[in-house]
């Protein structure tokens, strides 16, 4: 058997194989309430029919104000929590698992109907406005918000949970230093992460893993290094992040050099092998062929697949095939899979 079709196991998440569909915000929300609809109910089922073991639902928001637009979802109210359930459930008959990616996005709200708040009041960039820097009170109140999502979440159905700290989004942003110039115990940039992954673990099962993508390097020669992430991870796993979603990028105008697929992957392989947790790996891995040397060669335990899945939402079955291995479809789909061994 491939790598790519083994199942995974940690703690109470079993997947049937190692493929994610990576969190993809769609901004489809019709009416601005945050609640999934049609849209993204064949969106994510269709994932889960086509084969994919976890599907992490998009960044969801834990407060109204915490969007990167009015079109995106959220849960910061209980009267979310019965639309993402129905998607959820079906999402489970098709044999895939489900995380939701709980977030904030800060500074990098858009719609004008949104208030941005940061750390410190430092704009990410023009035409983004100047945020409002949180008082320490209200970022206690962010860190509350985060519980209650998290419990929200675990009502849904949800199967894991994501912590979007990556992409220049509010947890990124606390962890970095070119948003970051508190002088309260914020100013510790890991704080707010640690205090916000210690409230959503006491909302989640104990046997629930708890994930958190990152962006291993920022470019900018003002940010943090590979190696200061390392040791904030370190931080961050030791306050009850089982594992790390491994990304790159995002709080500063300035990216990578060159991207290519698998670019990321040495960031997660180095995650993996320091602190001996399990890692996700994303970034141009739509080759199935690459996405499985990845774990063959041990640099991940998982593959989260963006743009691959967006282009083909039975990306799991068209690898499945590549790779000789038995395919899962629907009986009524079995006649378009000539290879399909089941």
């Amino acid at each position: 058997m491939t790598q790519l079709f083994e199942p995974f196991v940690y703690k109470g998440l079993h997947l049937k194989n190692r493929i994610m569909m990576s969190p993809m915000c769609q901004y489809s929300v019709s009416e601005g309430d945050g609640r999934p609809n049609a849209w993204h109910q064949t969106h994510y089922i269709s994932r889960a029919v086509g084969g994919a073991g976890l599907i992490m639902m998009e960044m969801t928001d834990v407060l109204a104000d915490g969007r990167i637009s009015v079109q995106d979802l959220g849960i910061w109210d209980d009267g979310q929590v019965p639309a993402f359930r129905s998607i959820i459930d079906q999402i489970h008959e098709y044999g895939a698992k489900v995380g939701i990616q709980i977030a904030h996005a800060g500074r990098k709200a858009e719609s004008a109907e949104l208030r941005p708040v940061a750390p410190s009041a430092i704009r990410f960039a023009e035409p983004y406005r100047v945020p409002k820097a949180l008082t320490t009170a209200e970022v206690e109140a962010v860190v509350e918000a985060f519980h209650h999502g998290a419990r929200r979440a675990v009502a849904a159905g949800a199967d894991t949970i994501e912590l979007h700290g990556a992409h220049g989004y509010l947890i990124h942003q606390f962890l970095s230093p070119l948003s970051n110039r508190r002088d309260d115990r914020f100013g510790d940039r890991p704080q707010f992460a640690i205090e916000v992954i210690q409230a959503v673990r006491s909302a989640i099962p104990a046997q629930m893993p708890l994930w958190m993508r990152i962006s291993a390097v920022e470019y900018d020669p003002r940010g943090y290094d590979l190696d200061q992430m390392v040791q904030m991870a370190r931080r961050l796993s030791d306050a009850g992040v089982d594992g790390f979603d491994v990304s790159s990028g995002g709080n500063s105008v300035v990216g990578a050099d060159r991207v290519y697929p698998g670019y990321q992957v040495p960031y997660a392989a180095r995650i993996k092998r320091d602190l001996k947790v399990p890692v996700i790996a994303v970034g141009m891995l739509e080759d199935c062929r690459v996405a499985e040397s990845v774990l063959s060669r041990g640099e991940a335990d998982l593959v989260a697949i963006g743009r691959g899945m967006l282009a083909d939402p039975y990306w799991a079955n068209s690898a499945a095939l590549s790779l000789g291995e038995r395919v899962q479809v629907p009986r009524q789909y079995h006649r378009a899979f000539a290879e399909d061994k089941g």
